[in-house]
């Protein structure tokens, strides 16, 4: 595996952070490699019968088996996807496209559909994380003007239909939120969800998702935002919250309640860099995945405040020097981070512009 060398990363602009053809080629490198690497994998797969323990991952998702787990091949796949349609000069992209056209092959993705239909336990499988990710990648290729990208979302299109089917069948009867900074995030989810309905004008999707997202943090007060991380946190609770609700409410309605919802205190907690203890322990790094998840929260929430505001000030000082801070660690040459971060990156950036 060509690793990405730490001091193309590290001597990103701050001010303009910008994916230069370089970098995004030398940041490709980690998905392209990935993608097809089998094991380790951790299924997550719940047995149901003797048969399914003799299984293996490339026979349970024919598309998403690489990369160590579902969602990090998802959304490995849009990294790619977003980089052969933001970047022009893409090293390798005849073979980004060979991989993509190879994962997004109708046979394989009816594979990807037929899991959940066959498997009782299947329909919480990736509840919402994998979800969320899947849904952003149709919403990548929906949007690109690129022959072979229409092609792609079409056939991605029975797999996204069903997300969609799951995800408004599960909304209505989930009656608290997951607040956890990991995978099943319940914010973090429909901020992508939310991204994807409106995109794809699925008003009906989008209203549910406003509705929920109303009930759920619409009345959030001064939120334990002081107590954060926990240990393995890659998501922030708080921030994702303020992602979604900048979504959610018009800008003077979000700015009263951004300032009820987190306390001085607790946004300037939200602002420090967090400590990464073992870069190889599988659960520890995902830290540094939470330098990148508050930046862009932090980008997001602050393009919602007055541009005179010292909180927007802050803000965006702050994601930039947690970005920063995190883009040399994106490769750190242990499979724990390398088959996940690179696409975290690339979405912080996307959202610094």
């Amino acid at each position: 595996m060509k690793l990405l060398p730490v001091l193309v990363l590290a001597s990103l602009p701050a001010a303009a952070q910008m994916l230069t053809p370089e970098i995004a080629s030398r940041l490709a490198e980690l998905p392209l490699h990935c993608i097809r690497q089998e094991y380790p994998n951790k299924t997550a797969h719940t047995i149901e019968a003797e048969t399914d323990a003799r299984l293996s991952p490339r026979q349970l998702h024919p598309s998403f088996y690489g990369c160590f787990d579902w969602h990090s091949s998802v959304h490995g796949h849009w990294m790619l996807v977003r980089l052969l349609k933001t970047t022009k000069g893409l090293a390798k992209e005849t073979k980004i496209r060979e991989i993509l056209a190879a994962s997004f092959a109708p046979a394989a993705l009816a594979g990807e559909v037929a899991y959940f239909r066959s498997y009782k336990l299947a329909r919480t499988f990736e509840r919402t994380y994998g979800w969320a990710w899947l849904l952003k990648l149709d919403e990548e290729l929906r949007t690109w003007d690129d022959a072979q990208g229409r092609q792609w979302a079409e056939n991605l299109r029975p797999l996204t239909s069903l997300i969609v089917e799951l995800w408004t069948a599960y909304l209505p009867k989930q009656t608290y939120p997951n607040r956890t900074g990991v995978h099943p995030n319940t914010a973090f989810g429909l901020v992508f969800a939310l991204d994807w309905a409106r995109a794809a004008r699925d008003a009906k999707f989008e209203a549910l998702i406003v509705e929920r997202a109303r009930g759920y943090y619409g009345n959030n007060t001064a939120v334990a935002a002081v107590q954060e991380p926990d240990g393995t946190d890659f998501l922030s609770p708080a921030l994702e919250v303020a992602d979604l609700m900048r979504r959610v409410l018009p800008p003077a309605e979000f700015r009263p309640w951004f300032t009820r919802y987190l306390t001085p205190a607790g946004l300037a907690n939200l602002t420090r860099a967090p400590e990464v203890s073992d870069r190889s322990d599988y659960q520890i790094v995902h830290l540094d995945g939470l330098y990148l998840s508050r930046a862009w929260c932090l980008f997001g929430a602050a393009s919602a405040l007055p541009e005179a505001s010292t909180r927007r000030r802050t803000m965006l000082a702050a994601a930039r020097r947690l970005l920063d801070a995190a883009l040399p660690h994106v490769t750190g040459g242990n499979y724990g981070g390398e088959h996940w971060l690179a696409s975290f990156a690339v979405y912080a950036l996307s959202q610094a512009r």
